[in-house]
């Protein structure tokens, strides 16, 4: 049996009912958390232009684009514009191993996708939880090799959108073996351009427009290679670096990458900067210490030797790529927020006057296992006095667990950017949190307007 037909075999084996609560739980999270970073991604030129285009070229109306007037596109497109939108906030979820934005594609897909064939919500979510436990099975094999062979982790994300889709439109175990060879041979992207510029959104948009591709083909029948993952250069060896092809398939149902990996951004930015600001502010409290007394601001994390990004971040590309910035603003403002992402904070000359302080440190040689995109921060003061702080994951990560109100403190600060109406935001607010009561999507998708 082919690793694919393997994936399919368990995915098509599954349905909302097998699944443990907690990962149920996390995908309303992810529905909630996808839905606002596409609010504050709508209001960016990137996601704008693929509207735009996907309005101009039409076709038949399956699916909904999210705000404003609510248009109707093949549910590809819609997919695809709705996904460009959660990723070009910067907001979206990560796979906290090597940040991949699974939860956006399977998000995205699954609610254009359910628009068209009428499901509940608990069709939705037992999807979204398939689609980000495939795509984090894959990723897994990957680490080590996707980003240093300068590949971008949204050819991982499509497997998500692929089995999702795949897993709605009630494909069999055959046809759902042929989606997941097909996403694997139709997707690319990167890494190089998505850490600097708007191509992380757009490559986005193409995992959630390839994988419904891909499901919709093999649907009809479609026939490609099944055994790409595995053969000959194909996908493992060429994505990965020597890779475990066994542990993909391993213990199917006994962990869930959605439980153990996934993390919601509760800030905005790269994720692994998050933890870096959540350090830099519990240092500056732990030592009172007030931004005139500076001298030095050390990051340290595992693997990282150097800072990335602008240091003099000018915009939202900028900041969500520079460890610097959200060194710099935890140790100026003592915490960092949703606030960070916008023009007064980006210019603030506190915050400013500290980016050229910012070092790097030695990789930290103990406790690897438990860095999940976690980092060191240690402030040394103009009159010689240390404070640090380790945060091994970043608040969000599903291995700490969860808070509603966090999430749904996340919706409250940006649905409004997609003009969403107060009656709107809270009633869609409360269905998403009870989402798995929905009978027809369409009563969430009803809201986002």
């Amino acid at each position: 049996m082919t690793v694919a037909s393997e994936i399919a075999a368990f995915v098509t084996g599954q349905s909302y009912a097998d699944l443990p609560p907690k990962t149920i739980e996390y995908a309303e999270m992810l529905i909630s958390s996808t839905i606002a970073s596409a609010s504050l991604g709508s209001t960016i030129e990137s996601s704008r232009i693929i509207r735009a285009l996907e309005l101009a070229r039409g076709g038949k109306p399956e699916a909904t684009v999210w705000f404003g007037a609510a248009e109707k596109l093949p549910v590809a497109a819609a997919a695809r514009v709705n996904a460009v939108m959660s990723d070009a906030a910067a907001s979206d979820d990560s796979d906290l191993r090597n940040i991949v934005h699974a939860g956006t594609t399977a998000c995205a897909t699954s609610l254009a996708v359910a628009e068209k064939t009428g499901s509940s919500g608990q069709d939705v979510l037992a999807a979204i939880v398939l689609g980000y436990e495939v795509a984090g099975r894959i990723n897994g094999a990957m680490i080590g090799g996707l980003q240093k062979k300068g590949f971008h982790g949204c050819i991982v994300a499509g497997f998500a959108g692929a089995v999702a889709a795949g897993h709605l439109m009630k494909l069999s175990q055959p046809q759902m073996a042929q989606a997941i060879a097909l996403i694997a041979t139709s997707m690319g992207g990167l890494h190089a351009a998505a850490n600097t510029s708007v191509a992380r959104e757009y490559h986005a948009g193409l995992a959630a427009m390839l994988g419904v591709n891909a499901a919709q083909v093999a649907g009809m029948g479609f026939l490609a290679e099944e055994n790409i993952l595995e053969n000959e250069r194909g996908f493992f060896e060429v994505y990965g670096n020597q890779p475990d092809v066994a542990e993909v398939t391993r213990d199917f149902g006994k962990r869930w990458s959605i439980l153990t990996d996934m993390g919601i951004k509760l800030v905005p930015g790269g994720h692994p900067n998050h933890a870096t600001a959540e350090a830099a502010a519990n240092a500056a409290r732990a030592g009172n210490v007030s931004p005139d007394e500076v001298e030095t601001i050390t990051i340290s994390r595992p693997g990282f030797k150097a800072l990335t990004g602008p240091q003099y971040p000018t915009d939202l590309i900028g900041i969500a790529h520079s460890p610097a910035y959200f060194a710099a603003a935890g140790v100026a403002d003592r915490d960092f927020s949703w606030a960070h992402a916008f023009e007064d904070k980006i210019n603030n000359p506190v915050i400013r006057g500290l980016l050229g302080k910012v070092r790097v440190g030695d990789p930290p040689t103990e406790n690897l296992e438990r860095f999940k995109s976690g980092a060191i921060v240690a402030i040394r003061t103009k009159d010689g006095r240390s404070y640090s702080s380790t945060v091994y994951a970043p608040k969000g990560a599903a291995i700490l667990g969860i808070d509603w109100a966090d999430v749904e403190a996340k919706y409250r600060a940006l649905a409004p950017l997609a003009k969403l109406s107060g009656k709107n935001l809270e009633a869609s607010m409360k269905v998403i949190r009870n989402f798995r009561e929905v009978k027809n999507v369409s009563e969430l998708i009803s809201l986002l307007r």
